[in-house]
């Protein structure tokens, strides 16, 4: 017996989970068809409710901001031209704009599917991710930026999405208790005027195991599998007596408070322990051109003139920045 189809997580597919083709999308029960934006199910009482949207670069109007979107609603075929430009109004009344809109008054979570045409900061690369649960804040009728080819406004059909809380993106009893354990110490620490030297340490040690426990993700993996475990600051390769290669994905901009940047491979390096702990506290930067910047020295360790890059990693400039210009305000260490 297949795989029913369900309002929120598809038990065994977890976060960050990678398809090749729309097709493994909704045969992994995440996605109503392998075509429309919009997907959707039928809710206890019959009602056609949404349960899913993709990304995939479709309306201009459309904006991904990781933790929210602004996602334009569907139109029938005939209300579109060949390279699916709108023609006239988008109507609430299309059972897939409807859908979606009872999911918002129902407050039911929504599968978020990303694929390779959508936003290049968090877009995996020749392939659909799926990216977690959100909610449907708001939904409005707007005026889309592209008018109709006579020049007339169009009015679309509007929705905003936020992403909901780490601890319930995590799919097993274990990992929810483990985050919210950490969100209890983390609140704890806040409480006692303590946040000022969580935020220096960028992030607190005692929290940075925890989350590596829960999120060394599907998208982590994939990027130590790229390049075999080797560093892609110092060229190491760590190999234990077992064959078998250690390495770790280091987030570029940290996940979580107050740093807030996405689980995507576009966001991960491959890096060994030593150097994930040097570029965690800014001894170490990556510059413009991929150059390596040591701003703090450690004895007897080597690094690369420049970050090791595979063609199909296209690590955003935009996190290196964000990295370069926090430890830059931290005064951490100086640059050689």
């Amino acid at each position: 017996m297949g795989i029913e189809r369900v309002i929120g997580h598809v038990d065994g597919v977890p976060v960050g989970a990678v398809f090749h083709r729309r097709l493994d999308v909704m045969r992994a029960k995440l996605h109503q068809t392998n075509q429309r934006g919009i997907s959707w199910l039928e809710d206890e009482d019959g009602s056609k409710v949404g349960d899913a949207i993709v990304l995939h670069g479709g309306y201009e109007d459309d904006e991904d901001h990781w933790d929210w979107i602004r996602y334009t609603g569907a139109s029938k075929n005939k209300d579109k031209d060949p390279s699916g430009r709108l023609l006239r109004r988008q109507s609430w009344s299309y059972e897939d704009n409807a859908a979606l809109r009872l999911s918002y008054e129902r407050g039911h979570p929504i599968r978020v599917i990303r694929g390779y045409e959508g936003d290049p900061r968090y877009s995996p690369f020749d392939s659909y991710r799926y990216d977690g649960l959100y909610v449907i804040t708001e939904v409005r009728t707007a005026t889309s930026k592209r008018p109709a080819p006579d020049g007339s406004p169009i009015d679309i059909c509007q929705f905003d999405l936020r992403r909901l809380l780490d601890r319930e993106q995590v799919q097993t009893p274990l990992e929810r208790h483990v985050v919210d354990v950490l969100a209890e110490l983390e609140d704890e620490q806040e409480r006692q005027g303590d946040e000022r030297q969580y935020v220096e340490k960028f992030p607190r040690s005692r929290s940075m195991w925890v989350r590596r426990l829960i999120r060394d993700t599907a998208a982590a993996e994939r990027i130590k599998e790229l390049y075999e475990g080797k560093c892609q600051l110092c060229g190491l390769q760590l190999v234990g007596p077992d064959g078998k290669q250690y390495s770790e994905g280091a987030h570029i901009r940290p996940l979580g408070k107050p740093h807030h940047g996405p689980d995507v491979e576009r966001n991960i390096l491959c890096l060994c322990p030593n150097c994930h702990v040097r570029f965690d506290i800014g001894a170490i930067t990556i510059g413009e051109d991929w150059s390596v910047i040591v701003r703090a020295d450690a004895s007897g360790v080597r690094l690369l003139p420049k970050l090791i890059l595979k063609d199909s990693h296209r690590v955003q400039q935009e996190y290196l920045r964000y990295h370069r210009t926090y430890w830059e305000k931290q005064g951490a260490g100086r640059t050689r």
